[in-house]
C-alpha cells in the first residue's frame, strides 16, 4: 500500500511566508515584531508561529530578545565573508578528492551535474529562482561527490546560512549565463583531473558570485527603505517596516 505523504503544517507555511517576506526584503534586517503580530496576522495560534520562529532562529534569520520579541537578523556582511571563505575551503578541498581519483572512477554525480550545466544555450534555463536552485545544487553535489560526510554536512550548513545573500546573484540575466558558462568551464577541468585550473576557476566564480551579491544586497536594501518612512527616534539604523498594497509581510511590526 502506498505511504501518504503528510500535509504540510500550520508552522510550515508560517515558517515559509515568513522566509519569503525575509529572502524578498518585506521584512528588512532589524525589524522587531511579535509573536502574537505573526499570529494576528496569519490567522493563527502562537504555538505554529513560535515552532516556525524557532526554526528560522536556528537558521540564523531571526533573533529573539527577552522582553523585547523578535527581530530579523541584521545583516552583517563580516561574518557572510567568513562563511565565504569556509565555502570556498570546503569546495576547493573537495575538487582536490575529485580530480586526484583514478580516471576510471567515473563519478556518476559528475556525469548527472554534466547533463544539466554541459547544454547547449538554448537548452539553458533562464528563471532565476530556478536556476538559484540548480546553483546550490551543484556546489553542494561537488562537496557530496568528494566523500567526506562531514565536510559535506559543514558545508550543507553553511549553504543555509548564505541562502539569503546568494539567491540574488540570479537576479540579473548576465549572471545565470556566466554561472552556466563558469559551471561548464569547472567540471571540464575536474573531469580532465587540471587540479588546479579546477580550483582557479572555482575560486574565482565563488569570489565575482560573492561581490555581485553584496552589490545587488545593498542596492535593494537602499531601495527598500526608500519607500518607508521612518524617524531616527523610531527605529535604528538597519530596522524599518516594509509593507505595500501588494506584497504586505506576514507580520506587521512594531517599532524598534
Amino acid at each position: 500500500m502506498p505511504r501518504r505523504v503528510a500535509p504540510p503544517s500550520l508552522a510550515d507555511a508560517i515558517y515559509r511566508q515568513l522566509k519569503e517576506d525575509i529572502f524578498e526584503f518585506r521584512l528588512l534586517p532589524g525589524d522587531r515584531f511579535s509573536e502574537g503580530d505573526v499570529a494576528e496576522r496569519m490567522a493563527a495560534s502562537r504555538t505554529p508561529v513560535r515552532q516556525a520562529l524557532y526554526r528560522l532562529q536556528r537558521e540564523g534569520q531571526v533573533q529573539v530578545h527577552f522582553r523585547s520579541g523578535w527581530q530579523v537578523s541584521p545583516l552583517d556582511f563580516e561574518r557572510f565573508e567568513e562563511l565565504y571563505d569556509l565555502r570556498t575551503v570546503l569546495e576547493l578541498e573537495a575538487v582536490r578528492r575529485l580530480c586526484l581519483r583514478p580516471e576510471f572512477e567515473q563519478n556518476q554525480t559528475l556525469l548527472q551535474l554534466g547533463r544539466t550545466w554541459l547544454v547547449q544555450p538554448e537548452q539553458r534555463l533562464h528563471d532565476g529562482k530556478a536556476v538559484s536552485l540548480l546553483d546550490e545544487q551543484f556546489h553542494c553535489l561537488l562537496v557530496d561527490a568528494g566523500g567526506n560526510r562531514e565536510m559535506a554536512r559543514v558545508h550543507q550548513q553553511v549553504t543555509e546560512q548564505i541562502r539569503i545573500l546568494r539567491r540574488l546573484d540570479f537576479t540579473q540575466r548576465p549572471r545565470i549565463t556566466a554561472t552556466y558558462d563558469e559551471h561548464g568551464r569547472i567540471l571540464g577541468a575536474i573531469l580532465a583531473r587540471h587540479c588546479e585550473e579546477a580550483q582557479l576557476l572555482l575560486r574565482t566564480h565563488i569570489e565575482e558570485s560573492k561581490a555581485e551579491v553584496r552589490t545587488i544586497t545593498l542596492h535593494m536594501l537602499h531601495s527598500a527603505r526608500q519607500k518607508v518612512p521612518a524617524t531616527q527616534a523610531e527605529r535604528d539604523d538597519l530596522g524599518s517596516t516594509a509593507t505595500t498594497d501588494n506584497n504586505k509581510p506576514a507580520v506587521q511590526h512594531s517599532s524598534s
